[in-house]
């Protein structure tokens, strides 16, 4: 109302000037239809305004829910689509048995893998290398106080039999981590998200501070057998919701030149070179507008990807597979 208070004003002194009439009374008789002539202009400029918006927000979005996971697989924290065995392979969190689980891309629950000799300390995300191998990402640490922080190897070649062991065991710690835990403020080492190439892992880690304000680490680890000190080689930044902006999976596409990473309700592109790649420049987001703990991700293929979500207690929304295509 001032905007349109001000602009009938405007139209009064204009008015006045063209007319040469010395007092406003005189031209009250035609302050009615100014009004009228203004509130047209503004509510117009209010429908294209609606209009645009709409039609941005519809253009960024192609989140399709796919199917829902079985009810005792309400904590999948990790996954990834195998092509070999055609199979999307999920594993659970802290509290969860170890194991993995296989689900078609239809939504059927097809098989378990057991690790016989890989306790579930706080496996957080499952990646996999060009050769059809899987890892497991043992490196949930939610108090920033862990010591044995690991990935370890799955032979590709044993997934289709009920148990296996581990064949690889790369252990880490961050180079600059010195307390365990930290500070509140410096809780910056909990990890839920990491990506294989053939020569290196790359970690994203979990900001859990006091203060979230989005930013988060990115590490590298050799990929082979040992004990490793993880190189921190970027340091990034989503938002300042930690509900909605903090970093809880990764994928590589199959040809390792783009990464995924999901937080509950953005999913964030990187185009991928080398260790170089991690810049704001070359990072964009995709906002969901669809709010629930998506834990991991994986890419179906070149242009799209497979996201799922936890079953949380008491929430209607969860334990579910969702197709998102990207442009």
């Amino acid at each position: 109302m001032q905007m349109i208070k001000h602009m009938v004003h405007q139209e009064r002194l204009r008015y006045y000037k063209k007319t040469k009439i010395r007092s406003f009374k005189t031209i009250g008789f035609f302050i009615p239809l100014i009004k009228l002539f203004i509130m047209k202009k503004v509510s117009v400029l209010i429908c294209l305004a609606a209009f645009t918006a709409c039609n941005t927000n519809s253009q960024e979005i192609d989140l399709k829910e796919t199917f829902s996971l079985e009810k005792k697989h309400k904590e999948v924290s990790g996954m990834v689509f195998h092509k070999p065995t055609d199979i999307i392979w999920m594993l659970q969190d802290k509290g969860n048995a170890s194991e993995l689980l296989g689900y078609t891309t239809v939504g059927e629950f097809s098989h378990t893998l057991t690790i016989e000799n890989e306790e579930n300390t706080d496996w957080e995300d499952l990646s996999q290398d060009k050769k059809g191998n899987l890892y497991i990402g043992n490196f949930g640490n939610n108090d920033n106080s862990r010591k044995d922080l690991r990935i370890v190897k799955i032979d590709g070649n044993s997934l289709n039999n009920s148990s296996t062991k581990t064949t690889q065991t790369t252990t880490f710690v961050y180079e600059d981590q010195t307390e365990f835990p930290p500070k509140k403020s410096e809780l910056l080492y909990d990890c839920e998200a990491f990506v294989t190439t053939d020569d290196a892992f790359y970690l994203f880690t979990k900001n859990r501070a006091k203060g979230f304000d989005g930013t988060f680490y990115v590490y590298k680890i050799p990929n082979k057998e040992g004990s490793f000190t993880a190189k921190k080689i970027a340091t990034l930044q989503t938002c300042s919701q930690y509900k909605t902006c903090a970093i809880t999976g990764a994928a590589i596409n199959e040809t390792e030149t783009k990464i995924a990473l999901s937080s509950h309700d953005n999913v964030y592109i990187i185009d991928f070179k080398d260790q170089n790649s991690f810049t704001p420049e070359n990072f964009k987001t995709i906002q969901l507008n669809h709010v629930t703990q998506k834990e991991a991700l994986t890419f179906l293929d070149a242009h799209t990807l497979l996201l799922s979500d936890e079953k949380e207690k008491g929430a209607k929304d969860g334990g579910k597979v969702y197709t998102l295509g990207l442009n």
